[in-house]
């Protein structure tokens, strides 16, 4: 029975290396590639250089990294504010809708996203949203309300409704028990939901495809447009640094993380 046991533990270790290594090695691959010497796309590298760094400095990519900033962080405070109100209403509904209101805000994950992309497109051409910031910031709230609806909803599970009920009868006010009792409570899934949420709008190409325009274009489109027309290892260097703006994101949640569990 033992042998049995190890031989499966072996298998599934087997197995985990295989996907870990299917998921990753593409990863490595781009970023050596990004530090390749050669004039075009080519593996393995002929040479070191950090050539494809510098031309980012372009005006088209820097200007299309700056609008991905500028989309990514109102974005991410929009959809944590409307994910932790979602999910306060909803986890204290009892209300038959409810369920209801949680799946449409659940939507987006489910609903293909071109679908969606296409129904933006429609919608924000007659009110002036089409090809601006604005419609950007808009559209990536829309996509990232459901990530942030459901880390903060798994935050709530764990809080103790007694708390509010003891505050309460102490006298303190429902905002004061929000400020003082839940809000630090769920800082952590208040935390992970911004973090996510500046990760899925700094990496969402679809969707800006559709609403976005020339004067206001995220990286990733400008990335697009650039493998569409002439490649080069410049499309590496970005996805090198989008790679590493994702996995510091990750870090940086890992770190609050582990920080709150020890407080």
């Amino acid at each position: 029975m033992n042998t049995r046991l190890s031989g499966w533990w072996w298998a599934r270790a087997a197995l985990c290396v295989l996907v870990v290594m299917y998921m990753v090695v593409p990863l490595f691959i781009v970023v050596a590639i990004s530090f390749s010497s050669a004039p075009f796309l080519t593996f393995p590298p002929p040479g070191f250089s950090l050539q494809w760094y510098r031309s980012i400095r372009d005006p088209a990519w820097t200007e299309s990294l700056a609008t991905s900033v500028i989309v990514m962080i109102p974005t991410a405070v929009l959809a944590t504010g409307i994910g932790l109100g979602a999910a306060l209403g909803l986890d204290r509904s009892r209300h038959w809708a409810a369920g209801l209101v949680r799946g449409l805000l659940m939507s987006p994950l489910v609903v293909p996203v071109i679908v969606t992309g296409a129904a933006m497109y429609v919608l924000f051409r007659p009110v002036g949203l089409y090809g601006t910031v604005q419609g950007l910031v808009v559209a990536h709230t829309i996509l990232c309300i459901p990530y942030a609806l459901a880390t903060i909803s798994s935050s709530l599970q764990v809080l103790d409704p007694r708390l509010g009920q003891a505050a309460a009868s102490l006298g303190a006010t429902p905002w004061t028990s929000f400020r003082r009792i839940t809000l630090p409570l769920v800082k952590s899934g208040l935390m992970s939901s911004f973090l996510f949420s500046l990760v899925v709008s700094f990496d969402e190409l679809v969707v800006s495809l559709f609403v976005s325009s020339p004067q206001a274009r995220t990286v990733t489109v400008q990335m697009w447009s650039n493998i569409r027309g002439d490649v080069d290892p410049t499309i590496a260097a970005l996805a090198t640094v989008l790679f590493l703006f994702a996995l510091l994101i990750l870090l940086v949640e890992a770190i609050f993380g582990r920080g709150e569990a020890n407080r």
